[in-house]
């Protein structure tokens, strides 16, 4: 089956990744930091908006905002590096996401509001 195209337009996005196998992709909260120095890296390079995050053990949810249609070039430094990072840290190779990341057009304020609600609980609802 095709991939699907992605929307790449300048605005909000929902972006949600997994480790392959669910396997976990951040033993550490030095992993969590580096994940997000390689995130406000890749925005300030790429002029991306980190709104809200949740970064769980074996996935992630960003909220962020493009200013231009460069999603994907931003992602893929991300994930990319990141990677990169981990695979050279744990010494092991290979693939360390599932898939494609995926991604959701934001559209509607009340989409906007219930999304920051449901990352910010995320976690909660995770360890509760």
């Amino acid at each position: 089956m095709p991939t699907r195209l992605r929307i790449d337009l300048a605005g909000y996005h929902h972006i949600i990744n997994r480790g392959v196998n669910h396997c976990i992709v951040f033993n550490s909260d030095t992993d969590k930091e580096m994940f997000l120095q390689i995130i406000n890296k890749s925005a300030t390079l790429h002029n991306v908006i980190l709104h809200d995050y949740c970064l769980m053990d074996n996935h992630y949810h960003l909220l962020i905002e493009t200013q231009k249609e460069n999603l994907s070039t931003f992602m893929r430094l991300v994930n990319a590096n990141y990677a990169q990072y981990f695979n050279k840290k744990y010494q092991r190779s290979g693939h360390l996401w599932q898939d494609r990341y995926k991604s959701k057009y934001i559209t509607s304020e009340n989409y906007l509001y219930s999304l920051i609600r449901y990352i910010e609980n995320n976690a909660l609802e995770a360890s509760g």
